[in-house]
C-alpha cells in the first residue's frame, strides 16, 4: 500500500487530516501509530478547525521536520535547509491542490465558528476534498523522501 493510500484509508478510519498523513509515516518516524496520532491531532481542520493552514500539509511539515530537522537551536544550516524543503513541498502541493489553505481548499469565506467537528456521514466524505487531499499530501511526501533519503 503506498503512503497516499494510507492516508486516504486513515482519513476515512476517521483520523483527522492531519493525522492521517503523519500516522502513515509512523514507521517511517520510529513512533507507534498511537504516538504520531496523539502527537497530530490538534492540527486537524486547519489547527483546531480554524481553517488555516491545510492539517495534510501540517502533517507533511510534521514528517519533514521528524526526518530532516534540527535540534540546535544554533544551526542555521540545518534550519535554512528544512525551511527550504517545506517550501518546495508546498510549492508542490499548491500546483498540486491550489492552495495551502484548508478554508480555501473548501471552498469557505471565512473560518468556522465552531471548534465541533462535523460527524462523518456520507454527505460530509461526498461535500469534502479531504480524502483525497490527504493522499495528495502523503504522495508528494513518499516522492520527495525518495529524492532525498535523510540519514
Amino acid at each position: 500500500m503506498t503512503k497516499g493510500d494510507a492516508a486516504y484509508e486513515n482519513f476515512l478510519k476517521g483520523y483527522n487530516c492531519t493525522q492521517a498523513v503523519t500516522v502513515a509515516f509512523a514507521k517511517e518516524l520510529g513512533l507507534s501509530e498511537d504516538t504520531a496520532a496523539r502527537l497530530s491531532c490538534g492540527f486537524g481542520g486547519g489547527m483546531g478547525r480554524m481553517r488555516e493552514v491545510c492539517g495534510t500539509f501540517s502533517g507533511v511539515v510534521m514528517v519533514l521536520s521528524w526526518l530532516y530537522g534540527y535540534s540546535d537551536p544554533k544551526d542555521v544550516t540545518s534550519k535554512k535547509e528544512l525551511y527550504e524543503k517545506i517550501r518546495e513541498l508546498a510549492n508542490r502541493f499548491r500546483e498540486q491542490n491550489g492552495s495551502i489553505i484548508c478554508r480555501e481548499l473548501l471552498g469557505l469565506e471565512k473560518a468556522e465558528q465552531s471548534a465541533a467537528p462535523e460527524p462523518r456521514t456520507p454527505e460530509y466524505y461526498k461535500k469534502r476534498p479531504c480524502p483525497e487531499l490527504c493522499r495528495s499530501a502523503a504522495e508528494l511526501l513518499e516522492k520527495f523522501i525518495e529524492e532525498n533519503p535523510y540519514e
